[in-house]
């Protein structure tokens, strides 16, 4: 098969491409040549911005690819760009979208106050409210104002005679992350601290996480059967609250210390984590695996064994607000553990 990826040289990307390769399919990647990414020989380079990607449609229809891989649609535009290119050249077009697009994201952010039940499946209830990275001094990853993946979905999973794919994504871990999701943890076990307080409400929330290689396997599985057409998926990890993934992080990293979990009560007054932890954020997995046969093809000690090694030979320069947020700084800590 044919594929063509768009934007496969940062995270996420060149895993999902090996994975294509060692497949045996022909993989060409269009993307800008900014970033340096160890990719397989035979693997095709395709130069140019998306921006400009209607202006590169002759060139794109000689490629003639069968499947397209979006990497990173962010916006509304992108999506539509995208599917009008690609219209009446590729069979299929699948798009890497997002957990953030369900309401139960906007409860967590507290934009929305009615809990939704957990585990989410894809067919859960979408936000209410679009473009909620518009009010944020930072966003993630440098994404737009106008990011906004309930746009991009509707979009790709509408448009007519071109059928498309969604694959929704967890927070992803695994060398090369640039949140560095786990650093902030290491750092302090690695500092040899006698434990790690989490307020008792981070301590008991489930979140969504996911390795990144096992994320990469459900991408391809979701591009190259046929089967994922008109299909939505997500993937994750098993479910975990903080306390128990923080532990098993501990283990594999060889930290004496223990996970200590502190009541409202024991908190700083002016302690305050602008999220709603009763609204809990994990997935069932269960359409993927039925559907597409996927199974994680790494395990969760080794994923953090993988990630770990990676993350202790390159500590990031600065940390980022959105890993780490809800650590208590080690005078507090000491206190609380007295």
């Amino acid at each position: 098969m044919k594929i063509l990826v768009i934007g496969g040289t940062n995270f996420i990307g060149p895993p999902v491409i090996r994975k294509l390769c060692a497949m045996g399919h022909e993989v060409t990647v269009f993307h800008r040549g900014k970033t340096a990414a160890e990719l397989p020989k035979e693997v095709r380079h395709l130069l140019g911005d998306r921006s400009y990607l209607s202006q590169m449609k002759s060139e794109l229809k000689h490629l003639s690819p069968q499947v397209v891989l979006d990497m990173f649609p962010y916006t509304e535009a992108d999506a539509i760009a995208l599917m009008n290119v690609f219209h009446g050249i590729a069979e299929r077009v699948v798009a890497v979208s997002s957990m953030d697009v369900y309401r139960a994201y906007s409860v967590l952010l507290g934009k929305e106050t009615d809990l939704i039940p957990v585990p989410l499946t894809e067919d859960s209830p979408l936000r209410q409210q679009l473009h909620l990275f518009r009010e944020m001094a930072e966003r993630p990853l440098h994404a737009p104002a106008d990011y906004e993946k309930i746009l991009v979905e509707r979009v790709v999973m509408h448009y007519p005679d071109l059928p498309g794919t969604i694959v929704r994504l967890p927070m992803v871990y695994g060398a090369q992350d640039p949140l560095n999701r786990l650093f902030p943890y290491l750092k302090r076990m690695d500092e040899n601290r006698p434990a790690i307080v989490l307020p008792e409400s981070i301590a008991q929330w489930c979140g969504s996480y996911g390795y990144v290689e096992n994320v990469a396997d459900a991408i391809a599985l979701a591009v190259t059967n046929d089967r994922a057409k008109g299909r939505i998926y997500h993937v994750a990890d098993a479910e975990l609250t903080e306390a128990e993934r923080l532990s098993r992080i501990g283990q594999v990293a060889g930290w004496q210390g223990k996970i200590v979990t502190a009541t409202r009560e024991y908190l700083p007054t002016d302690w305050n984590l602008p999220y709603n932890t009763a609204q809990h954020w994990f997935v069932d997995t269960t359409r993927i695996r039925q559907e597409l046969g996927y199974r994680e093809i790494v395990t969760l000690e080794s994923a953090l064994k993988s990630t770990i090694d990676w993350q202790r030979s390159h500590p990031p320069k600065e940390i980022t607000p959105w890993t780490g947020a809800e650590l208590l700084d080690y005078a507090t800590e000491d206190r609380i553990l007295q």
